[in-house]
């Protein structure tokens, strides 16, 4: 038997010698049509989501927990100055269901257009003040100071001592009195008359 020589065949044509290709190069790094998800789903994700923050922010907005009134005023002229002490008797609730402290209290008057405001006496002052007028503590209940303890659902009442630099029948005319009470880690109470 005889052997026939074996040619060596030219060797098969590859793809890429012969036949043109659509490789784009800039397609193999991705463009944002390529990668990206449409237009109208990244729209309609972004709206629930602002729909959710929203109705979130409604809802859970603060607002101040304890409520107060202005049960009483007794305003007394200083002698030999046109100004005011201001007693004011009020009650404070707390709705919270922890306890309170109040952190500062200040007084506003709007008297003639003119808005002044000061911060409550301190309670050592205050017992100068009654001494050297009797008649602003004729209605006193106990001080209301900073630093008060209002327990959870609990009502307190007390009286707070301020001065406007106004005469007294100009503070009697007032347009309204406004007492903060700001507590501790809670929005303040703005209680208005």
């Amino acid at each position: 038997m005889s052997e026939t020589p074996v040619t060596p065949s030219a060797p098969e044509a590859s793809p890429t010698q012969d036949q043109p290709t659509d490789f784009d190069i800039g397609e193999e790094y991705g463009t944002a049509r390529k990668n990206l998800p449409p237009a109208k789903i990244v729209a309609i994700c972004v709206a629930v989501v602002a729909a959710i923050t929203a109705v979130y922010a409604l809802t859970h907005r603060a607002h101040a927990r304890s409520t107060g009134t202005i049960e009483e005023v007794v305003a007394v002229p200083m002698p030999g100055e046109d100004m005011v002490m201001v007693a004011v008797n009020l009650s404070v609730q707390n709705r919270e269901l922890k306890p309170a402290w109040i952190k500062s209290i200040q007084l506003a008057a709007d008297v003639g257009g003119n808005k002044l405001s000061d911060d409550a006496a301190p309670a050592v002052d205050v017992q100068r003040y009654f001494q050297a007028m009797p008649d602003l503590k004729q209605h006193a209940l106990n001080l209301l100071t900073p630093e008060t303890r209002i327990d959870p659902g609990a009502r307190i009442q007390g009286t707070v001592v301020a001065s406007f630099p106004v005469k007294a029948d100009a503070f009697a005319a007032r347009k309204s009195l406004t007492v903060i009470i700001t507590p501790y880690d809670e929005l303040p109470v703005v209680i208005t008359r």
